[in-house]
């Protein structure tokens, strides 16, 4: 069959063909990387899938139903919830100590961080050997942790009660009174806050100097410098520590069920924390699924004022990029 076709549109045939060709090359390439890519994070997508999504979204079902691990899961809607707030009078209580715990912890802790790493700060002979001191109990292993405080807390014989006699001062019997169980938490978490220190260190270390000179230069004593220089510029990481805090604190689980005889939440159930109570649930009488309904709960709750936080964050938190970015 005869071709009409002219030597330039034979050309940009020829030259559209190649083009095609290269596209294709260029999509086969791009699948060969994904797949290279997909296979590279394939252990992290299977151990998601098999550790982390999978029990989560088997939670949720167990959550609904009726499920003590030896019998057959039995699907009883929101009776698990309604039990919460109707029938289990200790879980009130361990909401109340873990409120109570929350609130006094993450203000406590964020302003003694920010306290002593301002102190830390300064140009001192000898700081580093200070800093590496206040540090220290920030990385030592929490069980141990807690059988220190035990004994430094003991009524007759703690190193605590033995120095406020010192000054006339008769301790009190700290876990063994039901009144003082929980300040000897809030005493023990203020001890260790060298990692949030070290954060609000590295963050001042950050702050220019040129601020200071000008602030100097408009008459401004310490006290202003810190409120309207400092804490504006390290207020990043005041939100970040909050937060987190807000989130560990909420899973506060391990003092209460290591200084406690067998787990049991002290005397008159003051440090019986919402996680400890759901822990028995599971582990003690293997009542999974109400256990499962209070997880959910507490995740909810958690959610809920990490939401708070952000949208409130907002309106104090300045970032030099401006427009909180």
């Amino acid at each position: 069959m005869k071709s009409y076709e002219t030597p330039i549109e034979r050309r940009r045939a020829a030259l559209a063909n190649k083009q095609g060709m290269t596209s294709n090359r260029r999509i086969s390439r791009k699948t060969r990387d994904n797949i290279i890519g997909y296979l590279f994070i394939s252990p992290w997508i299977i151990g998601f899938l098999g550790l982390t999504l999978g029990p989560l979204l088997f939670s949720l079902f167990a959550s609904f139903t009726d499920y003590n691990i030896t019998s057959k899961m039995n699907f009883i809607g929101f009776d698990n919830f309604k039990r919460m707030f109707t029938i289990d009078d200790l879980f009130k209580t361990s909401l109340w100590n873990t409120l109570f715990y929350v609130i006094f912890s993450v203000p406590l802790t964020t302003a003694g961080a920010i306290f002593l790493s301002v102190l830390l700060n300064q140009k001192v002979k000898g700081m580093k050997f200070f800093r590496t001191l206040y540090y220290l109990p920030a990385i030592l292993s929490g069980v141990a942790v807690y059988f220190l405080w035990m004994q430094l807390l003991s009524p007759s014989t703690g190193l605590v009660n033995t120095f406020l006699a010192w000054f006339g001062i008769e301790g009190p019997a700290w876990l063994f009174d039901p009144e003082w169980t929980k300040p000897a938490l809030l005493l023990m978490k203020m001890w260790s806050v060298g990692g949030g220190m070290l954060l609000y260190l590295a963050s001042l270390q950050g702050v220019s100097n040129s601020l200071y000179e000008a602030a100097d230069l408009d008459g401004a004593d310490v006290i202003q410098k810190f409120f309207h220089i400092t804490l504006p510029m390290i207020s990043p990481i005041i939100f970040f520590d909050v937060l987190t805090s807000t989130i560990g604190s909420f899973q506060i689980f391990q003092e209460a069920y290591v200084m406690t005889e067998n787990g049991s939440g002290g005397p008159g159930n003051s440090l019986l924390f919402y996680n400890l109570h759901m822990w028995n649930n599971a582990f003690e009488v293997f009542d999974m699924g109400y256990a499962s309904a209070m997880a959910w709960l507490l995740f909810i709750v958690v959610m809920i004022l990490t939401i708070i936080n952000m949208k409130i964050g907002k309106k104090w938190v300045y970032y030099e990029g401006g427009d909180n970015k």
